[in-house]
């Protein structure tokens, strides 16, 4: 991190702007708006810094440039056109530990101005260290299309209330739970449509409301790997939990994403190494739920496609505990899309079935009739290990050994990596090139179209994040 982010406090403060242009014209706004005590210093100024000073908003000094003219100032700006004078006030503010800010110099700049989306009190700043501006400033102009403009005027509602909730909540989590029911209720609408006396209203019904905090489980899909497949209702989901309990399947990017205050629980599941017991992850969900706590249960994939979600939710209605289930993309889509695999194809696949290579010790054993017929897709999940079963399965039930597979290793995330083979080959193919779980196979004709259909890794991608939305009417 090149620059700290921090907001600071101008009110009165004293501000030096050297330069009398339209650059510095762009600045001075911002720091008016910051109730800053600004001296702009120049030879000449523009129309509009003269109109400015006969407002009274600022005060102006026409004269060069010497060192002496940052002593007392809590910020200098550089605006000129001339890089030796830009040069000479910034070492002036340097030599006397001032910050200082040359425009368009960013190598000169003890701090920068990042791009601003304004919802006052709500300010969000974008910065990339000076180094693309113009990333910075489109990735603004994206929030600026998502935020809504009330957002201020709520931000103002409830910091009116802050003395009162910390007398009504002793305690932090508490406090942050009233906050979140208060951003999931009527409050917000009212304030939008303009019922500020509703709002308030709504907001003392209920501070004075002395029910205790329900616990409520979050069983969240997290899809294969690629941050960028989450849905928006997890992604909101993760950062409202009190409590975070993942699996070693849910990537660290999405991890990345989850509330930076929130208890994290790994109860990682790899084969062979089952680190906490299923029957105890479902207690533990039962018993933060009745503590009060918003818990996320995130899991790699769908949670309802062999991912125990079912088990788990089995358990926290027989508990009485409030759930909700969100749905993730499931490896097989998000692996076979990825891999440029269609799962079904007219002339290849006209069935799909998603399989498990792991069951329970006492599960029963697969159809392996049903899953050898012809012109279906087979994907498998958790197959790596049991490869050779089930090669041998496959083949004994009528398969052709030439049956051309995929293995996909990390599907979606950078490090994803797809093997070709034919079914005769598999088990053999899995040991030759070292293949780690996460890892699914896919198996059928429409596995021979990767070659053919491959994009991910491949070509360049447009970059979702880069792109600007088209402002909302």
């Amino acid at each position: 991190m090149q620059y700290l982010p921090i907001f600071t406090k101008l009110d009165n403060k004293p501000v030096l702007v050297v330069g009398g242009g339209e650059v510095a014209l762009r600045k001075i706004r911002a720091l008016l708006k910051a109730r800053a005590d600004v001296t702009v210093l120049a030879p000449e100024f523009c129309d509009e810094l003269m109109q400015l000073s006969e407002q009274g908003e600022l005060s102006l000094k026409q004269a060069y440039f010497s060192a002496e003219a940052v002593d007392g100032m809590a910020l200098v700006i550089a605006a000129t056109d001339n890089d030796d004078v830009n040069a000479q006030v910034s070492d002036a503010a340097d030599a006397r530990n001032i910050f200082v800010n040359v425009v368009d110099d960013q190598p000169k700049c003890s701090f920068i101005f990042p791009s601003i989306v304004d919802r006052n009190p709500i300010t969000i700043a974008i910065s990339s260290a000076g180094t693309a501006p113009v990333l910075a400033r489109r990735l603004r102009e994206k929030l600026e299309t998502l935020i809504p403009q009330h957002i201020g005027p709520l931000a103002q509602l409830v910091g009116g209330f802050r003395d009162k909730v910390k007398g009504r909540f002793r305690h932090f989590a508490d406090r942050r739970q009233f906050w979140e029911r208060v951003f999931d209720s009527h409050v917000v609408s009212k304030v939008q449509s303009g019922d500020t006396a509703g709002a308030q209203q709504q907001l003392h019904d209920m501070l004075n409301d002395t029910a205790e905090p329900q616990g409520e489980v979050y069983v969240v899909g997290a899809g294969p790997g690629d941050p960028e497949l989450l849905t928006l209702k997890a992604l909101q989901l993760m950062q409202q939990a009190d409590v975070v309990v993942y699996d070693y399947l849910v990537s660290d990017e999405i991890m990345e994403l989850v509330r930076r205050d929130a208890d994290l629980i790994c109860v990682g599941k790899r084969a062979g190494h089952h680190s906490v017991k299923q029957e105890d992850t479902n207690q533990m969900l039962v018993e933060l739920a009745q503590q009060g706590k918003k818990v996320c249960r995130i899991k790699g994939g769908d949670p309802f496609i062999y991912g125990r979600g079912g088990e788990e939710v089995q358990v926290l209605a027989a508990a009485n505990i409030r759930y909700q289930i969100v749905p993730g993309i499931t490896a097989a889509a998000g692996c076979s899309a990825y891999a440029g695999i269609p799962l079904t194809h007219r002339d290849h696949a006209q069935a799909i079935q998603f399989v498990t290579g792991h069951c329970k010790k006492e599960g029963q054993e697969l159809d392996w009739q049903s899953l050898a017929k012809p012109n279906q897709t087979l994907a498998i999940y958790m197959g790596v290990i049991k490869s050779p079963h089930i090669q041998a399965q496959l083949l004994a039930h009528g398969r052709s050994e030439h049956t051309p597979v995929a293995i996909v290793e990390n599907g979606t995330r950078k490090s994803q990596r797809v093997v070709t083979t034919e079914l005769g080959q598999l088990a053999t193919q899995i040991e030759a090139n070292n293949i780690q779980s996460p890892a699914l196979l896919i198996i059928g004709e429409v596995a021979a179209l990767h070659q053919e259909l491959a994009w991910f890794g491949q070509t360049e991608q447009i970059a979702s994040y880069a792109q600007p939305l088209a402002k909302i009417a």
